[in-house]
């Protein structure tokens, strides 16, 4: 249901962006995106989003937030995690509902190395492939991560406290900007 809207959201006016704010969870996008980050999607065409652009699909009611692996075609766009094997089956165009913006936190936008295209997404990448294929590394990783956010909010950081994300993803506020 909230998949929906957050669809029905960034479908909605294509004269002017939408704007939905997600928390992210799952661990397909590390080391870009971590669990309980919180990522702005803007609403676009598959033409404005390129290779290696973070974009938003959903498939059977599921949203992905996956790395773009190639210009969308008329037969559609293939995605994949940067700590996932192998790409997602192909999604048809119309499954495309946006890119992301930025990563929130606290509010505020905040860029990280792996969320844009380039030697960071490369880098996210590479890292991600570690993950996937060494899964003490993965928990060690999510374990100190979990950690380090149990510290900030502990001692009131809650700017530090906002940070992860991954490829399952659930509304947290949706709203039309």
């Amino acid at each position: 249901m909230r998949s929906a809207l957050v669809a029905e959201v960034l479908r909605k006016n294509a004269t002017s962006p939408q704007i939905v704010r997600l928390c992210v969870y799952g661990e397909s996008m590390l080391p870009a995106l971590w669990p309980g980050d919180f990522v702005e999607i803007e609403s676009c065409s598959p033409e404005d989003a390129g290779p290696g652009e973070i974009v938003l699909a959903m498939r059977d009611g599921q949203l992905f937030l996956h790395r773009l692996l190639s210009p969308s075609t008329l037969e559609g766009f293939r995605l994949r995690g940067d700590s996932l094997p192998h790409p997602d089956p192909q999604f048809p165009r119309e499954a495309f509902l946006g890119r992301l913006l930025r990563r929130a936190k606290s509010g505020n936008g905040v860029a990280a190395p792996g969320l844009r295209p380039g030697l960071g997404a490369g880098l996210s990448r590479a890292i991600g492939l570690v993950f996937c294929h060494c899964a003490p590394a993965r928990r060690v990783v999510l374990k100190l991560h979990s950690l380090r956010r149990a510290w900030a909010r502990k001692i009131g950081d809650t700017r530090a406290g906002a940070e992860h994300s991954s490829s399952s993803l659930i509304p947290a506020e949706p709203r039309a900007t």
